[in-house]
């Protein structure tokens, strides 16, 4: 049984990989490590709780020491980080618990596995040759693109983060950069889209929508509306990690998006349609009477947009689900968590 070290997966991404990668990979025994801040719940994994082959530890990442304890007990051969602070108007308020989790605590992760399974640089323990670093991180580490479709992030795309939160996830890559280059070290990261699916904390965009519909309250939309997103639901995110760890190679770069650009707007349109006609309000009046702008946020990034070419192309990676069929199934399923018939 070959023990694998999941960090931040009572969250959204990592709380849909778990069950997704306990069913697929029967040989592989999963350690959860997870402090359970507020986007972290446990209760988005109670499908898994029971198995024999599931573990979960509450702690830091940046605790150095639990960290070398973890390794050591349960012998860790790989490394999937899915641990992060990702509320990007969060990190505006509170940059400092950013750097502090998203680099710092990707520093500590990688160096104990280093030291873990590395006599020297280049030169791999017997028997721990085949060990994985997989850091998960973001497309907004790229910054922002123009108004053209044909603009498109790619793994070349020069890094320029605009927010507290993405200049951390832009650290956290250049810490891994630097173990691969320095070191040898076996070690992988993806850029995802903005993924969107079940399980996903109730302050991001699409639950906050459907969220306030059901409510009656009005739906908040950042200046003009008109930012764009490229869309990936999380179970296709999943499967592109799973592909990216056990297949891509070592010391490159994946960047995993839906190639469903759609504006703020558009969302919105899509999800008050939906409801209206799966959960239509007392008075028959639609949900859209409910979108209010509010002030843009600030630096406030224009359009994100992924080329998925690379892990087509080489890994022959493909998203299962378009946007129209995705939004249905996160709707139903919120639909359900919050009791609303359908």
């Amino acid at each position: 049984m070959k023990s694998i070290l999941l960090t931040g997966t009572a969250g959204f991404i990592g709380s849909n990989f778990v069950p997704y990668f306990l069913e697929k990979y029967p040989e592989y025994h999963l350690i959860n490590l997870d402090l359970l801040t507020y986007a972290g719940k446990l209760e988005n994994l109670k499908e898994c709780e029971d198995n024999p082959r599931y573990k979960f530890i509450k702690g830091d990442i940046c605790n150095r020491e639990l960290i070398e304890f973890i390794f050591n007990e349960y012998d860790i051969r790989g490394v999937i980080h899915f641990a992060a602070e990702s509320h990007v108007d969060n990190s505006i308020k509170n940059p400092g618990v950013f750097v502090e989790t998203n680099v710092n605590g990707t520093f500590t992760l990688l160096d104990v596995a280093q030291k873990y399974w590395m006599d020297k640089p280049f030169i791999y323990k017997e028997d721990y040759e085949g060990c994985r670093f997989h850091h998960i991180s973001t497309d907004e580490v790229y910054g922002t693109l123009s108004d053209d479709p044909n603009d498109l992030f790619t793994e070349e795309t020069p890094y320029a983060p605009n927010s507290p939160y993405s200049a951390s996830k832009a650290s956290s890559d250049m810490i891994i950069r630097s173990y691969v280059e320095t070191y040898g070290m076996n070690c992988v990261i993806t850029n995802c889209s903005n993924n969107y699916g079940p399980k996903q904390h109730d302050e991001k965009l699409i639950p906050t929508i459907i969220r306030k519909c059901l409510a009656g309250e009005a739906i908040p939309i950042y200046g003009d509306g008109k930012n764009i997103r490229d869309w990936l639901y999380v179970l296709d995110h999943c499967k592109g990690i799973d592909l990216v760890y056990h297949t891509g190679k070592k010391g490159e770069t994946y960047n995993i998006g839906g190639r469903n650009e759609r504006t703020n707007l558009q969302i919105v349109d899509t999800i008050t349609s939906i409801l209206d006609e799966k959960n239509p309000r007392e008075n028959n009046k639609s949900y859209k009477e409910l979108i209010t702008f509010v002030e843009d946020r600030a630096g406030h990034d224009r359009r994100y947009a992924i080329d998925a070419t690379k892990i087509e192309n080489e890994l022959g990676w493909r998203a299962d689900e378009t946007f129209d069929t995705g939004i249905i199934k996160t709707v139903d399923w919120y639909l359900k968590k919050y009791d609303q018939k359908q």
